[in-house]
């Protein structure tokens, strides 16, 4: 596909995926909010990669929402209240959805942010599996500063990444947190000194990924979601459920035999997605 706010390339097994408007601080325009999901779904759908990272052109990663949409969103206040409302709750929920697409991907997706991230960005970065950073990034819940509320993820993912009481004081005064903040809070695992050697020790993470079981990683993905969410009882038997379909001994055999012999092992992929019933 072709996009307009994005740049998406492959190289073996890791897909990287470029926000690529530097000129407007790469802000996220209407396309974008359909762009993204797409990408991110045709990747995963497709099963050749095992890996994704997110990174962007230019000076700051993301400027987030870019003005155009609230402008459109002014443009539905009128009429009937009920079904304006109506309206509203299905647009942030397709919003959403753009950000939960990261979330629900079979593969690990991983951020990587120059400059800022402010808004929407943040939204981005909280629904990654990881996230690093250069030592001049910053990150901002500017929602409040803007007279609304951020509805697009950061406020149900981010108090799952670091301590509650850290996400309401950035979400309520809508201040700047640095890398090093960042890094300590544990929002970003790693700081480098500049883009291009963040990008390149993203990429050896991403290889070191794409090296193992494409189906392990992806349980191992699925497992931790799921933990996150319910409890440890719960995990235990969802895990023990999960072993008793997925788990083959190919793949285990593989690995251990790569071992052995001192190389790389091959795993097959994982299927593409289904699209249509066969007749």
């Amino acid at each position: 596909m072709k996009y307009s706010t994005l740049e998406v390339k492959q190289e073996g097994h890791i897909a990287h995926v470029v926000l690529n408007r530097p000129d407007a601080m790469n802000s996220m325009i209407p396309e974008f909010w359909t762009e993204l999901p797409a990408a991110i779904r045709e990747i995963d759908d497709e099963a050749k990669a095992r890996v994704i990272v997110i990174s962007s052109t230019g000076k700051h990663f993301s400027a987030g929402m870019d003005l155009s949409v609230f402008l459109n969103m002014k443009e539905d206040f009128k009429g009937d209240p009920s079904r304006r409302a109506e309206r509203m709750r299905r647009m942030v929920m397709l919003l959403q959805d753009s950000f939960t697409a990261i979330e629900q991907a079979r593969v690990p997706v991983i951020g990587a942010v120059q400059g800022g991230a402010i808004g929407g960005a943040v939204d981005l970065l909280s629904a990654c599996d990881m996230r690093y950073c250069t030592q001049d990034a910053f990150f901002t819940i500017k929602e409040t500063q803007l007279g609304m509320t951020a509805d697009v993820g950061t406020l149900q993912r981010l108090p799952k990444l670091i301590p509650i009481g850290v996400v309401k004081e950035l979400a309520y005064t809508g201040r700047n947190f640095g890398a090093a903040e960042a890094q300590q809070l544990g929002f970003v695992n790693q700081v480098f000194d500049d883009q291009a050697s963040m990008l390149e020790a993203v990429m050896k993470i991403a290889q070191q990924i794409a090296m193992n079981s494409p189906l392990a990683v992806s349980g191992t993905k699925t497992m931790i979601n799921y933990a996150v969410e319910h409890t440890v009882a719960e995990s235990l038997t969802y895990m023990a459920t999960w072993q008793a379909g997925m788990f083959q001994m190919e793949d285990v055999f593989k690995a251990m035999e790569a071992q052995k012999t001192k190389t790389l092992p091959e795993y097959p992929p994982l299927h593409p997605a289904i699209k249509k019933m066969n007749s």
